[in-house]
Order: C-alpha cells, then structure tokens, then sequence
C-alpha cells in the first residue's frame, strides 16, 4: 500500500476465486470514488500555495539562484568559458605533443651521434694498441728490461687506458702497468674468453664487462693479437675501469644539470657499463626505474643495436637509444618531459589567466544587458505573488510586453479569473468522493509517498482503528510483517509497469494485535481515464480495496494438508513422499547420501480378522507413531497404503539407514494393543536401500529397497535387510 514505484508488494498467491470475488466486491460505487479521486488528486488547487516567496536568507538565495537572468548569464558565461578553455586545451594539446616529437627525434639524434662517437673511441683505442702492437716484437717480450723500457715509451697509450698489460701465447702475464707503474703479477690468462678468442681468432677482441684480476673493479679489456709469420705469439691488451667513467667521461659526463637528461651505456645484453651511480655498474638496465619499461619493450622487439637510434615508451621521460657499431655497446638517454613541456604549461597558465579576465569582464557587460531586457519579466514576477489576492483587480499590474511575456500574462489573468469556479468545483467532488468512501462494502484507501491519505469507514473497520488513527500514518502500520512489506514493494512495481492492477494476499495487523488475512487489490491513479494500466507518475499515489479472507485462506490450508498426508496416522502420503523422493533425485549428486526405508507390517491381516478393522486401524496408529518417535527431525515418514510405510533419510548413509531401520524393527516389535481380550502383536520387515549416483532413476531407487523388503520377509520376516545395487547386506535379526 504505497505509492508508486516504492509501492507495498504482496505474494501473488491469491487463488483466482477469490480475486474474482475481490472484484465483483468492488461495487460501482467504489468504481466511482476511483474516477473523483483521478479528477482530484494532481488537482493543485485542492491545496493552494502561497506563492509568496520565503523572506528568510535561505529562500532570497534560492530565488536569486532561480533567477532567469542568473540562468541564462550563468548559462552564456559558462557557453563561453567552455569555448575558449577547449580552445585552448586543444592547442595546448596539439603544442604540447609537438614539442615532445619534436624532442624525441632529437633525443634520438643526440643518441646516435653518442653511440656514433662511442663507437669511435673503441676504433681509436683499437688502433691506439695496433700501433704499439707493431713495434712490440717477440725478443722485446721475453726480455724483462726491453719490455719495461718499452712500455715507458708508450704513455700515449697508457693515458688512453687505466691500465696496459702484456702476456704470452700461453697465457702467463709479461708486464702490467697502470698509474702505480709497471708491475710483473703471477697471472695466468688462459682461462679468460677474450683471451682465447684473441689468440685462437689472431683478431683484436673487446671483452664484456668483467672483474679485473689485479684492481679487482669491473673493467673492459681492449686486445691486439702479436703476430709473427701468421703466428700469434703474444697479445697486448688495455683496461678501461668502469668505476672511473673511463667509458664515456670524455663523450657525455654526467647527467645534464639543465635538462635532466640520464645517459647510461650497457652492452648487447643490457649489462650496464657506464652510470652516474657507481652501485648500479655490472647490474642489468632493469634495475634503473628511468630505463625498466623502454628496457622490457626493447627486449620484446629482439634486442637491436640500431646504430640509427631507436624511439622507446617510459612515462614521464622521453628514454632513446642507439647502438654503437664495432663494441655492439648502447647509448640509453632520458629526458623527463616536465623540463621540457615545463615553459609550454607557464605559457599556457598565462593564457588562461589573460582569458580569465576576460571572461569575467564580459559577464558584466552580459550582465548589464539581460537586466535591461528583462525587466517586464520582473514586473512580470511581481503580479504573480498577487495572482489570487482579492484586494486586487485580475487585470491591473501586468507588464505591457510581447512576445514569450505578454503570453505568460495573459494566461496568468485567466489562471485568476477561472480559479474560483476550480474551487467551487473542488468541494463539490470531495463531498461526493466523502459519500461514496462512506457507501463502499470494501475497505478502501488511498496512499502516497507510502502514507494513507483518504480511508472509507469500512477499512476502518477492518482493521478497529478511526480514521484519525490511520491518516498520515505510513501503511507498514497495518502489515503484521515489516520484512513481507519490504519484500512486497518490487512486486506490485512490476504489476504496475506492466499496465495490471495489482492482487495479492497479505497478512494484516488489527489494532488489537490479532492477526488476519486480506485480499490486496492495488492500482495506480491516473490522471484521467484513457491514462488507466499506463506508466504513471508516481507522485499520483495508489488506490486500494482491501476484504477480510481469513476464513478462505485457512479452508484453502486445510485442503492443501489433506491432500498431502494419511488420514488415519497423520504421516506423509503415497503423493507427498514420491514428490519428495523425486526432488532428492534431481538434485544429485548434491543430495548425497540419501537412503530409503521401505517398511512391510508382519502378521497384521490376522488383526483385522480377529479383532476388527477398528483395532488394525488402532495398530497402524501406534506403527506410526513409534515409527516418527524413531526418525530424526529432518526425516520424512509416510504411509503408503495399507500396512505399508516408508521414510526417507536425507543426508542419511547406508550405515545411518540401518541404524533407524533396526530401532524402527524393535519398537514396531514392542508394540501390545489389547482390545476386547486380545492381545495385538505385529513385527516389521525393513528393505534399506542407499541412493547412489549410477541409479537410473526415482523408480529404481523404489525397486532396490523393495527386493530388499521383500529378502527380509523371505528370510523369516521381523528383519532389516540393506540393500546394495547389485547385491543385498542382511543386517538384524528375527525378534
């Protein structure tokens, strides 16, 4: 009973004879009271307001707000701010991803150009020990005096390495001299790659970043094989130290202070060789945060040495990179794009500060002008708060305009002139509405915003409360069920939306506390009659008829009970226990384990015939009775017909079953009815059988605990037998 969409929602479980009933209930009277209250209810003049504006701050503000002239400069001004800020965000844009191209190509310039004069140092220092390799022959190194002389002599050399050594064919060190002087170490390099490849290849070799022998720090080492009849007799080699920036000082310093450019050179494998932070030497490019990203896409795309330079991704720096030839060494630099977007974004604060200004001065002069024109509008406002004062005449202090503001006045005038035939019009529908509320044989109420607005006498009655108690008071009152209320609001919305009234049953409170069934028949008030089962506003509220069905619903329940247990015993019937056989099977395999009791009376004919049917009728009482004094709670236990029970254990095994099955047995066994000087005795043979997930159906479950029923007769009856698909477990005993 709320208003629409919020709407009470009720179980559509009202049969159809009683929503039938409920409607030739409604009586054309009630139909009456509906059409009025469409009439009546958007009426806004079954209320009027004050159209005087509040004088309070709050409500000056408010009005300022709603203001038409703050509307339309607010609107204008907003118009042009929009224009000139995507204006110049788009040239921002545009500025802001030429700039970086434009960067980017020539950090990838200055990458290459680096990589290129890298790539030349490695040539020169080549030739650098080529030339002194010429002058170096075998005598020389085998004359300890000769070749330190020798060595002294070269200090062009010297200066271009941080060390200069040479060694035999076999590997053993002949003299090694660094800024310390010329030392003759124990050193044996025959072990070392770039060794080998010099002395096997007779070629010059750069070896990968290593630890040095002698210093101990990472190092390059620079060799020239010393050949004498296409025989290499020895190798004269050069050291570059890392640490020293030996590498690349003379090439690219440190990091530019002004830009903020990072220079690091590693070799092919991404080992880096040349860093401002000594710690990160000899580690791979990825543990560098400005290099991780452009480092992963470049090894994504194959590793290049591309002499050319290469453009990588690595938000917020422009990273490039090129190889340089000969080494196979990369030039990695990163610039952050704040250096150099940093002058573009000051310029672009300064545009937007200028247009500021001028937006601002703009607005007054738009101002200033809508003032101006609409001033009738003013006078306009004026005369409405007056529109139905009766000290005033309806046809003075209207502003003299055209256009959209001379219309509005004129129909303002009208407005006046037919309100107070509206009025009279007004109370003569409310009296009749009154009368036929009073008249209905249904209860009948209106609601809105989930609140009861108008009550007829009999829905007072129906619910022993007086029309003051219920107007104004929210419609949970009446429900018995806070959750069934909450639970019933999407249901009646959907009726609604689809064009039906709604019809339910319902649980209701009376104001005494007891309890009572109600048929609901809800429906949405239109604003007139052709608007009748369409989407509504739900400000209109809802219409309902209400009637007491307590007496049909407990017939109904009645019904339902009997239809779905024995008579005689009260247990579950032949109907109800098949239906609830078949929902454990559709849900396997969730259900297991599930077993089943098939239950046969022994010498229970003889009762009948001795006694009468009255005492076998007695004696299947008491089986029932000791028989659910038996079974647990979540167990279902049914008559099937005649001296025939069964129960159903669900989430019972096969050992569970027997268990029951066995007290089952021994209290049917218990059992001494005396009637008429007779005393009545029967046992019980019990067929046990476990669902199991191969079964082919509900039907071959039943026959499993049958032949097993039947075992247990065959072997003497008073007995429990297990059955097993496909063999039987006998488990019991003759009592």
């Amino acid at each position: 009973m709320r208003g629409r969409p919020a709407c009470v929602a009720l179980p559509r479980a009202v049969p159809a004879q009683l929503r039938a009933t409920a409607a030739n209930r409604l009586s054309v009277a009630t139909k009456a009271a509906l059409k009025l209250l469409r009439k009546t209810v958007d009426n806004p003049l079954v209320k009027p307001l004050d159209p005087r504006p509040g004088t309070g701050p709050t409500s000056r503000l408010a009005s300022a707000f709603g203001s038409l002239k703050l509307r339309i400069s607010v609107g204008a001004i907003a118009a042009l701010t929009l224009g000139i800020g995507l204006v110049t965000a788009l040239l921002v844009r545009h500025a802001d991803t030429d700039t970086l191209a434009a960067q980017s190509q020539r950090e990838r310039l200055d990458a290459s150009q680096t990589a290129d004069m890298l790539s030349q140092r490695a040539v020169d220092l080549q030739r650098a020990l080529q030339a002194t390799a010429a002058q170096l022959n075998a005598e020389t190194l085998a004359d300890d005096t000769r070749l330190a002389a020798f060595m002294d002599g070269t200090p062009v050399l010297r200066g271009m390495f941080s060390n200069v050594f040479a060694a035999r064919s076999d590997g053993q060190m002949r003299i090694f001299v660094d800024a310390a002087g010329p030392r003759r170490p124990a050193l044996d390099l025959s072990d070392r790659d770039y060794f080998k490849r010099t002395v096997a290849e007779a070629r010059p070799v750069i070896s990968p970043p290593l630890p040095g022998r002698v210093s101990g720090e990472p190092v390059i080492i620079f060799t020239y094989p010393l050949r004498h009849a296409g025989t290499v007799y020895g190798l004269l080699g050069g050291a570059l130290r890392l640490q020293s920036r030996d590498l690349i000082d003379t090439l690219v310093g440190g990091p530019d202070s002004q830009r903020e450019t990072l220079v690091v050179v590693t070799d092919s494998a991404g080992k880096i060789l040349a860093h401002p932070t000594r710690s990160l030497l000899m580690q791979s490019l990825a543990a560098e945060p400005r290099f991780a990203a452009a480092f992963a896409q470049w090894q994504s795309i194959g590793s290049p040495v591309e002499p050319e330079g290469l453009q990588l991704g690595q938000a917020p720096d422009i990273v490039s990179a090129a190889g340089a030839a000969g080494p196979d060494w990369m030039v990695w630099r990163a610039l952050p794009q704040a250096s150099v977007l940093g002058p573009l974004h000051e310029a672009r604060r300064q545009a937007l500060a200028w247009a500021a200004g001028m937006v601002a001065v703009l607005s007054v002069l738009l101002w200033g002008v809508l003032w101006w024109l609409l001033r009738p509008l003013t006078q306009l406002e004026h005369r409405a708060e007056h529109l139905f004062a009766s000290d005033r005449s309806p046809h003075e202090g209207w502003p003299d305009a055209g256009g959209e503001i001379g219309r509005v006045a004129r129909v303002l005038r009208h407005v006046a002139a037919e309100r107070a035939q509206l009025e009279s019009f007004n109370h003569q529908v409310l009296q009749k509405l009154g009368s036929v509320m009073s008249a209905a044989p249904v209860g009948i109420a209106f609601t809105r915003a989930q609140c009861f607005e108008l009550v007829s006498a009999e829905f007072c009655r129906l619910f022993g409360r007086s029309e003051a108690e219920l107007l104004g008071q929210p419609a949970l009152t009446v429900f018995a069920s806070k959750a069934a209320y909450e639970v019933l609001g999407p249901q009646v919305a959907r009726a609604f939306a689809a064009g039906e009234p709604y019809a339910g049953e319902q649980l209701m409170l009376h104001a005494d506390g007891t309890e009572f069934w109600a048929a609901l028949r809800g429906r949405p008030v239109a604003a007139d009659e052709r608007d009748a089962g369409t989407d509504t506003d739900p400000d209109t509220g809802t219409i309902w008829t209400v009637h007491d069905v307590t007496a049909q619903v407990a017939a109904r329940d009645d019904l339902q009970w009997s239809a779905m247990h024995d008579g005689l015993t009260g247990l579950a019937n032949r109907r109800c226990f098949e239906q609830a056989l078949q929902r454990v099977y559709t849900a396997l395999p969730g259900c297991l384990p599930a077993a089943l009791v098939m239950i046969d009376l022994d010498h229970f004919k003889p009762i009948n015939d001795t006694a009468g049917h009255a005492a076998g009728d007695a004696m299947l009482v008491e089986v029932a009775r000791v028989i659910s004094g038996c079974v647990r709670a979540t167990d279902l236990a049914a008559r099937l017909g005649g001296d025939e029970f069964a129960v159903l254990l669900a989430g019972g095994d096969i050992d569970v079953a027997l268990r029951v099955a066995e007290q089952v047995r021994a209290a049917v066994s218990a059992i001494v009815l005396h009637r008429d000087g007779h005393v009545l005795r029967v046992g019980a043979s019990l067929g046990v059988a476990a669902l199991e997930p191969g079964m082919a159906s509900v039907k071959a479950w039943a026959q499993v605990a049958d032949a097993a029923c039947y075992a247990a007769k065959a072997e003497g009856r008073n007995v429990v037998h297990g059955g097993r698909t496909p063999a039987l477990r006998v488990v019991g005993g003759a009592g």
